[in-house]
């Protein structure tokens, strides 16, 4: 029963970090390591279908070995997020939806970028593996 629930859970979570990947708001990343953590306790094909997932693998990888991500990826995400917040505040046309989303928005956007960012060599160390 206890394997069903992680592999449930690890599940739920890979799709809230898909969703993630879309929506601003949700953190792609930590759901990703958790469904990791879900997986690697329940199912070593399912996790290491995940860690070695041409998508979600770039998320989780480098974040797991280095505590890292790569600057591209930060800035993509960025990027995203702020078209996806003012596509949203436009579509809504409502002040006080579009001071939530910006502040949401900025709160996302700090965290982004105080993570670690990927070194040249934690890159080439993570292409030799």
């Amino acid at each position: 029963m206890k394997k069903g629930l992680l592999i449930f859970s690890g599940s739920l979570f890979t799709l809230l970090g898909l969703v993630g990947v879309f929506v601003p708001v949700l953190p792609t990343t930590p759901f990703l390591l958790l469904a990791s953590v879900c997986y690697a306790k329940s199912s070593e094909r399912l996790n290491n279908w995940l860690v070695n997932h041409r998508i979600f693998g770039a998320y989780i990888g480098s974040y797991m070995k280095y505590r890292a991500v790569r600057k591209d990826m930060k800035i993509r995400a960025v990027l995203f997020l702020w078209g996806s917040l003012i596509l949203s505040a436009l579509i809504v046309q409502k002040i006080h939806v579009a001071g939530v989303l910006f502040a949401v928005g900025i709160g996302v956007t700090v965290y982004i970028v105080s993570l670690k960012t990927m070194t040249d060599e934690m890159e080439a160390a993570a292409e030799t593996e």
